[in-house]
């Protein structure tokens, strides 16, 4: 037995959504059937998931599960049967957990369960985008058309995440390196230089005092000021584990923070581009919007796509509810308003997806090529001070002696 999280609409079409705990997917169906509801989503809850065997807990990389994707919708669109197209990339697969998560799904396959039914036993791996995309490519018979949409926007979330990383591995590591230079400048070399002008009966420059300030302090009270900011940043990291408390940060970072139109930019971009791949493999939008939601990682921008889901199921426009949750770009509802009109919400959404991402894209690469020389110029204006306040001392001995 295990607890399966379940959605279902009712003869009014209201959404509705609970757990139950079955023999498998089958068991809920009918269970629900016999409410006189029909089932949306079927999906094994976590904690059955971890209990029920050690390789219901995989949980592999997206490279991984996106060369998966991208094997098996090409075999099914070369027409090879479901379970010959399993049975062979678990034969060639090098990776051993993969390997074996693909045979027990082929196992469930052979047993009679649908593909749906047989991701949804690894929560983990198949999220509930990918297993919904399943489903609905199952029931239109388009398969592996969807498995190859969904290749692509792996692919493409995957690439944009390196891109990411690799443009900001030389910021991180000009800064890192910049500020240990700087540290082991004044912690180190200043005191000993500085050493030199005790014996003069003269005051030093306002700089060089400064400089002096500044290492004193940095001596007397640098490991507390590090272990300090060390403390705050896992206590911090600590706060944001309460519900409450990373819903009041995320707020913040939607509203308020200096980088909120980014942060708007990314959870739009990221919501339309899900909403659009459910909308081409045939979902209904309503329920489209519902498991969109559940892909946006910030807590107050998924309450907000909520409540914008909650004003389509009364019968307002997507272009109208989107609107109120003030997250999406104008030129982005424009398409969007377009795309109910014309009848290609679909497509639509498709080109407001890329033009959202590729602003994004353009956005962050523009904000890196700024902050470089713009760290650059910080440090050499700190390096600068730290020269002219050891040098002035040494000019100022020289007229003397002069």
């Amino acid at each position: 037995m295990a607890w399966y999280a379940w959605t279902a609409t009712n003869a009014a079409g209201k959404t509705q959504r609970g757990k139950m705990q079955a023999e498998g997917p089958k068991q809920v169906r009918q269970a629900l059937r016999e409410q006189k509801l029909m089932p949306v989503s079927i999906a094994v809850t976590r904690e059955s998931s971890a209990a029920g065997s050690a390789q219901k807990g995989i949980k592999l990389s997206t490279p991984v599960l996106s060369m998966f994707t991208r094997q098996l919708s090409t075999l099914i669109n070369a027409a090879l049967p479901l379970e010959s197209a399993l049975k062979a990339i678990a034969r060639q697969s090098e990776d051993k957990k993969l390997a074996a998560m693909v045979t027990e799904i082929r196992e469930k396959v052979v047993e009679g369960h649908t593909l749906f039914d047989a991701f949804s036993q690894f929560p983990r791996t198949f999220d509930k985008l990918y297993c919904t995309l399943v489903m609905a490519g199952e029931k239109t018979g388009h398969l592996g058309d969807v498995l190859e949409k969904l290749a692509e926007y792996n692919e493409q979330r995957q690439k944009m995440k390196s891109k990411l990383t690799q443009a900001m591995v030389y910021p991180i590591t000009l800064t890192v390196v910049a500020v240990a230079v700087i540290g082991i400048l004044l912690v180190a070399v200043v005191p000993q230089v500085i050493e030199q002008f005790t014996h003069m009966k003269q005051q030093l420059p306002i700089t060089t005092r400064t400089l002096i300030a500044v290492s004193d302090f940095l001596q007397a009270y640098g490991l507390f000021l590090c272990g300090g900011l060390a403390a705050g940043f896992i206590g911090f990291k600590s706060w944001l584990k309460k519900t409450t408390h990373r819903f009041i940060w995320n707020r913040w970072l939607v509203n308020a923070s200096p980088i909120k139109k980014l942060v708007c930019a990314i959870n739009s971009a990221r919501y339309i581009r899900t909403l659009s791949i459910l909308q081409a493999s045939s979902v209904p939008l309503l329920e489209g919007m519902y498991i969109a939601m559940d892909g946006i990682e910030n807590l107050y921008a998924r309450q907000v796509l909520e409540q914008a889901a909650d004003t389509v199921r009364q019968g307002s426009s997507l272009y109208a509810a989107l609107e109120q949750a003030k997250l999406f770009p104008p030129t982005m509802l424009y398409m969007i308003a377009s795309g109910e009109e014309s009848g290609e919400l679909g497509n639509l959404m498709d080109r407001a997806a890329e033009n959202q991402e590729s602003a994004l894209q353009h956005r962050i690469t523009l904000t890196l090529s700024v902050f470089e020389p713009a760290l650059v110029v910080s440090m050499a204006t700190i390096v600068l001070f730290i020269v002219m306040s050891i040098l002035q001392p040494l000019l100022q001995l020289n007229n003397m002696v002069g």
